[in-house]
């Protein structure tokens, strides 16, 4: 039954790959849909209050301006209602300001899709706050996501450097796909027992006659576009494990198809946009692949658990994981929400078998495996560029994508992208087992306390946000640490890519022969797969086999 439940999970999502992919091509060019009517009108009235022309064209360098200029006014703003919470409204339990150091952590976290979370949302934020500082950037950051993805796409297959409107894609996005869908999952998520009240806390006598005090909240409409926007996050401590935030099994089915829906859409758009299907697909099926093994790791994993619990006779690892979602559903959770970004958890990480958690991190380090919104598009885009120039340079001709010359300044670009992700996770990873008072915040000593950390960092370089939740990340040292390791995971690849962009927008189309390099191939897919798990395990492995991998093996047989 496990096994049918993922499999008519996957159907679902496949079903909805193209009908999305196509809406999104639609939006994003600019093209009449039924819905103009009901949006038109609301967007040109945002675009008359912040003074923008819808059309006007962008080079990389403004629109890389303009992404910068918003997502740093979104981050002071956010910081500073965090740290004035106490003074504003919208604070029914009376919580007080955050503190500096976590403040930044989470204004850098929500700004960057990260959703990164050192503290307990029912505990540490006002009402306000997680309107303002939390759900408000989950769209933004979605958004931004999107339109630097849509922007390389146009670099591409233009002719100059014209990457389109900044503004004008971050609004579409926000207006068009995000707030309709997230209304209506909302609904749904209320129809299924999710609360969306301002009121405040209140106290309940429980069935043996204690106080219990029970937290509620604007829920529904946060874990909508939570999941939609692969924001992760959550508004209870416990994420998507609590009953108020995925009541039953049916909303755990939403959640993990909302968590896909757009990134795997947005594969497809990227085909339809440069005119190339079999390129989309190709590119979805490196992806694919990739999810599949990963996901079939996880699964395995947890159902033959760990030989501890099987010689009390309990078979498969129901450790930290709800039993009304059981193994299969915690295990493609896990799997999805460490593929697209998200961070959303139902089970605890750190209660995984030591090759569940390698899945995990796995997903993390290589951050192509479909990914958040427009990054793991981007980072796929980047790994093939990368599969190009080799292959170019093994049959000696000049390495072509879409008809544009690939030199040398589009390679050293992609390698600071792509080389800038290991650098954010194994460095500080290293200098937090060399200080004390953070080696104090691990759990578990061992290669698990190993993997506490290193998966911290992980999650806040590929902008996931999910977390083992052994380690006590709430110091100066992580706080700080992590948010800055966020930005830069977030900002440098990205401030690349856009330079990719301009740079190949401004080239000539070089007319297709019969030298040209086919990526649209099966025989490319593969080659594209080999190259992104040789990186991975060239940078990656020798971390996770201090880690995840020792820890397996050191298990009693």
């Amino acid at each position: 039954m496990g096994f049918v439940q993922v499999a008519i999970t996957l159907i679902i999502i496949m079903l909805l790959v193209k009908p999305a992919g196509i809406y999104l091509v639609k939006v994003f060019a600019h093209e009449k849909t039924g819905l103009d009517r009901v949006f038109g009108p609301a967007e040109r009235v945002i675009y008359r209050a912040i003074g923008v022309r819808e059309n006007e064209a962008m080079g990389w360098k403004a629109y890389l301006g303009a992404m910068l200029l918003t997502n740093f006014i979104m981050f002071i703003l956010m910081f500073l209602v965090l740290r004035l919470q106490k003074f504003l409204p919208l604070n029914p339990d009376g919580i007080g300001n955050m503190p500096p150091a976590q403040a930044f952590n989470t204004a850098a976290s929500f700004i960057t899709n990260t959703n990164w979370q050192s503290y307990s949302g029912e505990n540490a934020l006002s009402y306000l706050s997680q309107m303002l500082a939390v759900t408000f950037p989950m769209f933004a950051s979605a958004a931004t996501g999107f339109a630097v993805a849509v922007a390389f796409i146009r670099g591409l297959i233009g002719r100059q450097d014209n990457l389109g409107n900044f503004y004008a894609d971050l609004v579409r996005s926000i207006t068009r796909i995000f707030l309709p869908l997230s209304f209506l999952v909302a609904l749904f998520l209320v129809f299924q027992g999710v609360p969306q009240t301002f009121q405040g806390a209140v106290d309940a006598t429980t069935l043996e006659g204690a106080k219990q005090t029970i937290t509620r909240g604007l829920v529904a409409s946060l874990e909508s576009i939570k999941h939609l926007g692969t924001n992760g996050g959550g508004w209870f401590g416990t994420n998507a494990a609590h009953p108020f935030e995925n009541p039953t099994p049916l909303t755990n089915l939403v959640h993990i198809v909302c968590m896909m829906l757009l990134p795997t859409a947005l594969v497809y758009a990227f085909g339809l946009m440069i005119k190339n299907k079999k390129q989309g697909w190709a590119l979805f099926s490196a992806m694919g692949i990739l999810f599949l093994a990963m996901l079939a790791t996880v699964f395995v994993a947890e159902y033959r658990g760990v030989p501890a619990l099987d010689s009390m006779g309990v078979h498969g690892n129901m450790e930290g994981k709800e039993v009304r979602f059981g193994l299969s559903e915690s295990a493609l959770f896990t799997a999805v929400t460490t593929a697209a970004t998200t961070g959303s958890v139902n089970n605890m990480h750190e209660s995984l078998t030591p090759m569940g958690g390698f899945t995990a991190l796995a997903e993390m380090m290589l951050n192509n495996v479909f990914g958040g919104k427009g990054v793991g598009l981007l980072n796929g885009l980047l790994y093939l560029i990368l599969s190009i120039f080799i292959c170019g340079l093994m049959v000696g001709r000049t390495p072509e994508f879409l008809g544009k010359k690939i030199e040398g300044k589009e390679i050293k670009l992609a390698s600071i992208a792509l080389l800038v992700h290991p650098v954010i996770i194994l460095v500080p990873t290293a200098l937090a087992l060399l200080r004390p008072e953070a080696i104090a915040s691990i759990s578990n000593p061992g290669p698990h306390g190993l993997s506490e950390v290193l998966y911290a960092f992980t999650s806040g370089a590929a902008n996931n946000g999910s977390a083992f939740a052994g380690l006590n990340a709430n110091t100066n040292f992580y706080n700080i640490g992590i948010g800055l390791v966020m930005l830069a995971g977030r900002y440098i690849s990205i401030i690349a890519m856009l330079a990719i962009a301009g740079s190949l927008a401004a080239k000539r189309i070089v007319p297709v022969t019969t030298g040209t390099l086919r990526t649209n191939t099966p025989l490319f897919t593969g080659i594209l797969l080999m190259i992104i798990l040789v990186i991975g395990a060239l940078t990656f492995f020798p971390s996770l086999a201090l880690g995840p991998i020792a820890e397996q093996l050191a298990m009693p047989r």
